[in-house]
């Protein structure tokens, strides 16, 4: 299973191990842009892709909604409060990384000096003073400098999460990972059905032998 950078798929692959014994699932982290291509490819058999993607060919299940960020300096004036709203970074510079994983109808504050080609090429240059950045949670929390800090943007857009693999892909494997990511419990109907023991029929009372009178039940 493929991951973008950010995405922390541990959790659902320790599941899969209690569950899924026999079949190891194995993780490869690839950037963004490059998932849904690798499962076109049959480079993957599913995916954690972050929303929008190109869904042709693919199923896809949203999961999450992340935090959008602002990354600064701790000496910033940012880091003296809580969250912001974009209006009060309309006179910071700000970085768009070639790899930007936002999707901005109109980006905030003014263009800083130059694009970096990645997440955390932006981070060495706000580190710098030269500027801000804003990203999903996960990437500031991967991306993390003891020198910067970084606050939640209350009406910025935001990266959601999915699960994708190609729709031609339709195996009990796929449905059992489905579950798990779904936190469908190990009986779930929807996952690999487990096997249930046999019921025992009821045993039958037999009748009693003619002749007999049947004992009166004490009151």
């Amino acid at each position: 299973m493929a991951y973008a950078p950010g995405v922390t798929p541990a959790k659902w692959a320790g599941v899969w191990a209690e569950r899924v014994r026999d079949v190891p699932l194995r993780l490869v982290q690839a950037p963004a842009a490059e998932i849904v291509p690798l499962l076109r490819d049959g480079g993957a058999d599913a995916g954690l892709v972050r929303l929008p993607a190109d869904r042709e060919g693919l199923h896809v299940i949203p999961l999450y909604v992340e935090t959008t960020v602002v990354v600064v300096q701790k000496d910033h004036a940012v880091a003296a409060v809580d969250e912001v709203e974009l209006a009060d970074l309309a006179d910071e510079d700000v970085f768009e990384p070639l790899d930007d994983v936002l999707s901005w109808d109109v980006r905030p504050g003014e263009p800083a000096f130059t694009r970096p080609e990645d997440t955390a090429g932006a981070v060495e240059l706000v580190a710098t003073g030269a500027g801000v950045l804003l990203v999903p949670q996960s990437l500031a929390r991967l991306h993390h400098r003891r020198d910067l800090t970084y606050r939640p943007v209350t009406d910025a857009p935001q990266s959601q999460i999915g699960l994708a693999w190609p729709e031609a892909e339709t195996s009990d494997l796929m449905e059992e990972l489905i579950g798990i990511v779904r936190g469908r419990t190990p009986n779930s109907s929807r996952g690999r059905a487990p096997q249930q023991p046999a019921r025992e029929k009821p045993a039958q009372k037999r009748p009693a032998p003619k002749g007999r009178r049947q004992p009166r039940r004490r009151s």
